[in-house]
């Protein structure tokens, strides 16, 4: 998926010169190229990420394209600041772009966790927020983030995954995707765990539960019209995510529902509201907080049944 991203970006950035690429001392395989053939366009400011997006807004007021590359805790916590006051404040279209959601570093330890960073950034005014859940996605959101004109955050995970989505009939501009019919329930879930929540639609089917899923890509601003058309059919909802409970997709659905009034039962699936101190495989954690398929179709079953 980081791929994906990375060879497009690579493609617009030969084609505009006016594009420049940041990184705090943070590499990946596709950006080899990106820096032996565009030197002009790339810069390393080393491991100094609030300087990075203060230099971003400069060369963003100069006229630059800009993107800028590190790990999603320390491009958005520890710079929350900056992007607050150098490029939200000032409405600059430049794009953040953050590796590994959730556990993708859970061997890493609790520094590297990106549990927090949807509702972080979903705070700022002037901030859009993608987060793609197949490698198509990832390429098409490259595209859209150079378009747009405002700042842009994109959540890229690493690794590869099962394409959701075909490359010739898909249009990634509406934000929200029904990716699976079902009549009893729908799962809105975001990122790789689109992947999962399609998984847990095949399990609940063994307990005669036709489950839909439904993929918000585009998590601010959120297609509020088209989510509230996919809530009209079903019965129940279920958000699944691999961030913590406060403040994610499951707080913005639920939003949606209140300010709709739109009296429906709603079942949040994601990491607890604690700090998580643990590190492991990117599974391990999932299953410890009951986000692997077993757990969470358990959870929406007891759910069900109470």
């Amino acid at each position: 998926m980081r791929d994906a991203f990375f060879d497009e970006l690579y493609k617009i950035a030969k084609d505009d010169p006016q594009v420049v690429f940041l990184t705090a001392d943070m590499g990946a395989h596709s950006l080899v190229r990106f820096k032996k053939d565009l030197k002009n366009q790339y810069i390393n400011v080393g491991v100094a990420e609030q300087n990075m997006v203060s230099i971003s807004a400069g060369l963003s007021l100069g006229g630059k394209k800009v993107f800028i590359y590190t790990i999603i805790p320390f491009a958005t916590l520890r710079c929350y600041e900056q992007i607050k006051i150098d490029l939200c404040c000032m409405n600059l279209p430049v794009t953040i772009i953050g590796a590994g959601p959730g556990f993708c570093y859970g061997s890493d330890g609790p520094t590297h966790h990106a549990t927090q960073d949807i509702a972080v950034m979903r705070t700022l005014p002037e901030m859009s927020i993608l987060n793609p859940s197949d490698s198509l996605m990832s390429q098409a959101s490259a595209r859209i983030a150079y378009t747009n004109s405002s700042p842009t955050y994109v959540r890229i995970d690493k690794g590869m995954l099962p394409l959701i989505y075909d490359e010739i009939k898909t249009d990634f501009s509406e934000g929200i995707t029904e990716v699976r019919r079902g009549n009893d329930l729908a799962i809105i879930s975001t990122g790789i765990m689109v992947c999962k929540a399609l998984e847990v639609a095949e399990s609940l089917l063994t307990h005669s539960i036709s489950a839909s899923v439904i993929d918000i890509y585009k998590i601010k601003p959120l297609n509020k019209k088209l989510l509230l058309e996919f809530i009209d059919k079903s019965n129940r909802i279920v958000t699944l995510e691999e961030n913590i409970i406060t403040g994610g997709i499951g707080s913005a659905v639920g939003e949606v529902l209140n300010d709709n009034s739109k009296k429906i039962p709603l079942k949040r699936i994601a990491i607890s509201d604690e700090h998580c101190f643990k590190s492991g495989s990117r599974e391990d954690l999932q299953a410890f907080y009951n986000l692997d398929r077993d757990g969470i179709t358990d959870t929406i079953l007891e759910w069900i049944r109470r």
